[in-house]
């Protein structure tokens, strides 16, 4: 006589909840990877705002490179990146992006390109 146990184990696994897991993973690492911006500056302080309204971005970092809108641009080219990305434009608008560690003439040198030019320029501050 053959007796059958009546528990048996099953062979299948259930990807139900490892499909939950990862959704949330995943949910997780979208909300937490804020990273509109992807250069990394310490602003300088000051009490005032600066706005968004902007035509171009023109970041400069600690190792003096420098950003059109993201694009890592050769400081030397700098105006003539500049009048591309401003031509039609009827109040060209730069909004300057500079570390608090560079020295001032190269945020000097944006800004006398600004004033070749016609641009305004905004210079972007973090909060106080």
């Amino acid at each position: 006589m053959k007796l059958k146990g009546r528990n048996k184990v099953s062979p299948d696994f259930s990807m139900s909840s490892m499909t939950d897991i990862v959704f949330l993973l995943l949910v997780f690492f979208m909300l937490t990877s804020n990273s509109p911006n992807a250069l990394d500056l310490l602003l300088p302080k000051a009490k005032g705002k600066s706005t968004n309204t902007q035509n171009v971005s023109v970041s400069i970092n600690e190792k003096l490179e420098y950003f059109v809108n993201k694009d890592k641009i050769n400081g030397e080219y700098l105006e003539i990146e500049l009048k591309k990305a401003l031509k039609g434009q009827d109040k060209p608008t730069i909004i300057l992006r500079a570390s608090e560690s560079i020295a001032l003439k190269e945020a000097v040198n944006v800004m006398d390109i600004a004033n070749r030019n016609n641009y305004k320029v905004i210079l972007a501050v973090r909060p106080n």
